[in-house]
């Protein structure tokens, strides 16, 4: 059944007030759903802080941002490769410098669908090691900033977390055998959101009530996602669908993101993206919450093995 809690229209940008005063750091903001979002946020008067890993093509997002909203526009980027926890301890140490409040850590950017198994430099399945592990590292060393301007961590998952295995292969996280570009990928974005579910079992733990962590999905959005690191075939079956109402623009993909950052009154424990045809296009809500993505033996076992993995133990 549809999330009505917005109209029959959803959530929509039209909600946001003036957001002067208030920081939002989003990870790949300068192409597809992150740019949009970032777009967004600088219309109502935010700043913005992208953290992206290529300089030239995040300077080129912050011209064309210039030339729309003026060149005063609050919007800056530091460098960070998620697939790379040297370049994501760097970029953390550099946000503590200069960015004195974070209202919302937007875990946005990802890489999908890589056809040949790929480790990083520290040895991880790429996918898994780029899309959760250098977010589950960034957002422990931003936690202590985040907290005290009552902000909130976003974590943008996707669909896929109902394909593949629909749990962690602890046995094997880097697919030595049997490495599929969708099952690995899937795989991935599982974590991120059992990451963002076991967070808030801890916060709640804690007893520390000033953090929320909400989880999102851009649904079918035409970005480059794909075309990205996608194979030949996936990038064609990819264009054959943006030709079809079955995928969104990349503006209404950054609507849930958009939402999840800004918007009082969310619950936590929900999933929340287009609530349309398959979840993939439509009205942004609340939308189904499979429960293997918080099953809560695996989400602990995998916090710990991610603590371990990225040298990190947060202290909540």
């Amino acid at each position: 059944m549809a999330d009505t809690t917005f109209g029959p229209g959803g959530w929509t940008p039209e909600r946001l007030g003036d957001l002067r005063g208030k920081t939002f750091l989003i990870t790949g903001a300068n192409a597809g759903v992150g740019f949009q979002a970032a777009r967004t946020l600088l219309r109502k008067n935010a700043r913005v802080v992208m953290l992206n890993r290529s300089a030239e093509k995040s300077q080129a997002a912050i011209a064309e941002l210039k030339s729309e909203f003026g060149a005063g526009a609050d919007v800056g980027f530091i460098r960070m490769d998620l697939a790379v926890l040297d370049s994501v301890r760097k970029a953390a140490e550099t946000v503590l410098e200069t960015v004195p409040r974070i209202d919302a850590l937007i875990c946005n950017a990802a890489i999908a669908q890589v056809p040949t198994r790929k480790l990083t430099v520290d040895g991880f399945e790429s996918q898994l090691g780029a899309n959760h592990y250098g977010h589950f590292l960034l957002c422990g060393l931003l936690f202590d900033r985040i907290a005290p301007s009552r902000g909130r961590i976003v974590v943008v998952a996707s669909l896929g977390y109902n394909m593949g295995l629909k749990t962690i292969r602890f046995d094997d996280m880097n697919w030595d055998k049997g490495y599929g570009a969708n099952a690995a990928y899937s795989q991935s974005k599982l974590a991120q959101m059992m990451f963002a579910y076991e967070l808030q079992d801890r916060l709640a733990a804690a007893g520390r009530t000033e953090v929320d962590v909400h989880v999102c999905h851009p649904g079918a959005s035409a970005t480059s996602l794909i075309t990205t690191s996608g194979s030949r075939t996936m990038r064609f079956v990819w264009w054959l669908m943006t030709k079809t109402p079955m995928v969104q623009t990349a503006e209404q993909g950054a609507y849930p993101e958009l939402m999840c950052a800004t918007e009082d009154g969310l619950e936590q424990r929900a999933l929340y993206g287009p609530t349309g045809t398959r979840e993939v296009v439509g009205p942004v809500g609340r939308g189904v919450l499979n429960a293997h993505a918080h099953d809560k033996r695996v989400m602990s076992r995998l916090w710990e093995v991610s603590e371990k993995a990225v040298g990190f133990a947060w202290r909540l």
